[in-house]
């Protein structure tokens, strides 16, 4: 059985000429470019050091041609370091790879070598300093999804709840952040709180979680509609209806950006990300379509059992020790792993530490009568 994740409770630097001497290890993108290549060959990763004198050349090489390079502003960096067989090279990082016509032009124009040296281009997408805490944070409005919020009264039993607003779904016209049912909707009794979840009830950036338990401290971004999904529909998901001015209207996610506004069916090995309140950004693959998979809800924040939900038809991710979902990250929107506009896959709002199941797009869109908001 999977529960509910609870409604809780990459630091990099723009790379410069001068940079000293680094080795990347699984980047998602690469290629080894070879070529005519008279490098020196390096045996062993002690000698990555700055004052080897074989890197020193390999320095200079990379420091007469970075501001070349870097020319095309898809180009963000270089950096001296390894090709995969341990010949030293001048590493190239695009912020856009081959799925971008910006990408392919970047790709075209890179050298294979320069003065004999390799040239090996690696796509790394936009580098920027921004932890886990960006998804958690008050943001200046019109904010971006991707990021901590819920219900503004969720609160019962000694305790207070928050997941994540996912993306922006629209229908005749009107903008609508779409969650879960569980992140949102899910206090169905006055029980600890005296309340239950009602149509027009705030919802706010960031959740109760992240701002002490105190709604003042929180910004409301949407109000609910009153849909509950379950427990009679296939679907965990619940909307709200944008305030207008406090969401970015194109419908961007935290280090992803815009989406498509087309979604695309899953496909075993599909690479997919997400971007949600806890872990962040993180990359995952589709491993089961078809998914049935039983799941118990709560009537209210930490509240008793409400009811168990058989869901068929799911998808179902790899989620290794709950790396890529994890508590908080209810409502995140798996897309497809591309860097330029990617594709809605599911909405994600359950798991376990090595599995994260999601409703198919096209079942929630479905649902609602609704169309993703995108490029």
């Amino acid at each position: 059985m999977h529960n509910p994740f609870l409604k809780s409770t990459w630091f990099v630097v723009v790379i410069i000429a001068a940079m000293a001497v680094l080795y990347f290890a699984g980047c998602n993108e690469s290629q080894n470019v070879g070529g005519n290549v008279t490098s020196t060959q390096v045996t062993s990763f002690t000698k990555l050091s700055i004052d080897d004198p074989a890197v020193q050349e390999v320095m200079a090489v990379q420091n007469k041609n970075t501001t070349s390079l870097m020319s095309d502003n898809n180009i963000i960096g270089t950096a001296t370091g390894m090709t995969a067989d341990g010949r030293l090279a001048i590493l190239v990082y695009l912020k856009e790879g081959p799925s971008s016509p910006k990408g392919v032009r970047s790709l075209s124009s890179i050298p294979k070598d320069l003065e004999g040296i390799p040239v090996l281009p690696e796509v790394t997408g936009e580098i920027k300093a921004m932890a886990v805490l960006d998804h958690q944070v008050k943001q200046t409005p019109p904010i971006q999804l991707g990021t901590s919020g819920g219900w503004r009264y969720d609160l019962a039993n000694g305790y207070c709840c928050g997941g994540t607003l996912g993306s922006l779904i629209q229908k005749s016209g009107v903008q609508y952040v779409l969650s879960n049912y569980h992140v949102l909707m899910a206090d169905i009794v006055a029980g600890g709180n005296s309340r239950i979840a009602t149509a027009g009830d705030p919802v706010i950036q960031p959740g109760l979680i992240d701002v002490g338990c105190v709604a003042t401290s929180a910004q409301d971004v949407a109000t609910l509609v009153g849909i509950w999904s379950l427990p009679s529909s296939n679907v965990d998901a619940a909307i709200a209806q944008v305030i207008p001015g406090m969401v970015l209207t194109n419908g961007a996610i935290l280090e992803i950006g815009t989406i498509s506004a087309t979604t695309v069916n899953a496909f075993i090995g599909q690479l997919v990300k997400k971007s949600g309140r806890t872990t962040g950004l993180t990359r995952s693959s589709v491993s089961g379509l078809n998914t049935t998979v039983s799941i118990t809800y709560s009537n209210e924040c930490a509240g008793g059992t409400a009811f168990t939900k058989t869901f068929t038809g799911q998808l179902t991710m790899r989620n290794r020790a709950s790396k890529f979902l994890n508590s908080g990250d209810s409502g995140s929107l798996a897309v497809e792993d591309i860097v330029t506009n990617p594709r809605a896959v599911g909405l994600l709002f359950a798991g376990g530490s090595q599995t994260a199941i999601a409703n198919p797009i096209g079942a929630v869109l479905t649902y609602f009568g609704a169309t993703m908001v995108g490029n």
